[in-house]
């Protein structure tokens, strides 16, 4: 009987194996910077980042979970950190009652500004520097291709959650 499921070729093995140590790496560097600069964790790095960069600084918190690929519960957890060090507010969203409303404060912006520029050097360092304009435009089209075809399917954080039914 023979498998139905074949395994990944050499070469995409060895790819996966790459992309994965590579992220992996990149991700401890930085958020040991990030630790020690700011001291956050990468994903709170993250949310405060994307709301630094949002309209009014201001995201619902579904919307901010999907951005950084997080879940409900795990992004409650960390917004209530982020909270309690006054780096963010939480409000009801005033056009639907059921959401939350995620905003950075002056206080959010000042620590992404205090430690961008060590986490821009580091990933400057870390990733850009040993490849070409060349290889960086392939790495971009290629990646890009692969995130959109991964986003096509919901973000976790956003598919329906079990038991509600959708209204």
């Amino acid at each position: 009987m023979s498998d139905p499921t074949p395994g990944l070729d050499a070469e995409q093995l060895g790819a996966y194996f790459a992309l994965m140590e590579v992220s992996s790496l990149l991700q401890y560097a930085v958020d040991e910077h990030l630790r020690a600069d700011g001291d956050l964790s990468y994903v709170q790095f993250q949310l405060l980042a994307r709301l630094v960069d949002a309209p009014e600084g201001r995201l619902r918190m579904t919307d901010l979970a999907d951005s950084v690929v997080y879940s409900r519960s795990g992004l409650t957890y960390q917004a209530g950190l982020l909270d309690k060090r006054g780096l963010i507010t939480r409000s009801p969203s005033p056009d639907d009652e059921r959401s939350v409303m995620v905003t950075v404060t002056d206080a959010g912006r000042e620590l992404v500004a205090h430690v961008l520029p060590g986490h821009v050097d580091r990933v400057r360092q870390l990733l850009f520097a040993p490849i070409s304009k060349r290889d960086l435009a392939a790495i971009s089209a290629v990646l890009g291709r692969v995130r959109d075809h991964m986003r096509a399917n919901p973000p976790r954080s956003a598919k329906p959650r079990p038991g509600r039914a959708k209204r």
